[in-house]
């Protein structure tokens, strides 16, 4: 019994057992999704649509949630790279991701080839569709993105506020008696 007792105590005082608190980010916001779902046809330009498509939808603050479909160009900006890198050919759209915004968007997609070959990177202008790609993002309508220089590296980076700011009530003083008399 006694050989029980000292694991469970062995247990209690590993690192693995002591309780960590999560980190936990900068400023967290929320927000209630508002899904919009879309289809790019033959000759659209991927980047461009969705730029277009935030504007006219006056979305603040959007999430890719999916993108299936083909290009025949695709335009990326690779990994610790100045300028863009062009594949042609038909390219399965594998995975779209990021973040969308009036305010500026950071997209990364992922391509395939025919023979499986997959390769990633900032979506930039220049990707063209093939015969579709098919997008469902979700809006948060209760926050903003924006774009702000961080001073570490000196890119624009992603700022999240809230857009719906608490209204306080205006406080309502009952009506005054009229002292006049009324007239008889």
């Amino acid at each position: 019994m006694h050989f029980f007792r000292f694991i469970f105590l062995c247990l209690l005082a590993s690192p693995a057992a002591a309780q960590v608190a999560p980190a936990v980010p900068h400023a967290a916001h929320t927000s209630t999704p508002k899904a919009h779902a879309l289809r790019l046809r033959p000759g659209d330009d991927l980047r461009q649509s969705l730029t277009a498509y935030a504007q006219a939808h006056h979305i603040r603050a959007g999430a890719m949630v999916t993108c299936v479909g083909s290009l025949t160009v695709a335009t990326l900006r690779l990994a610790n790279q100045e300028g863009p890198t062009v594949y042609r050919g038909h390219i399965e759209i594998v995975s779209l991701v990021g973040t969308l915004s009036t305010n500026g968007s950071h997209l990364h997609l992922a391509v395939s080839d025919s023979t499986g070959r997959t390769i990633g990177g900032h979506l930039l202008d220049g990707c063209r569709v093939y015969t579709t790609a098919e997008i469902v993002l979700n809006e948060l309508p209760e926050l903003e993105f924006r774009r702000e220089t961080d001073p570490t590296f000196g890119y624009q980076e992603l700022v999240v506020r809230p857009t719906v700011e608490l209204k306080k009530e205006p406080i309502l003083e009952p009506a005054k008696k009229s002292r006049a008399q009324p007239k008889k």
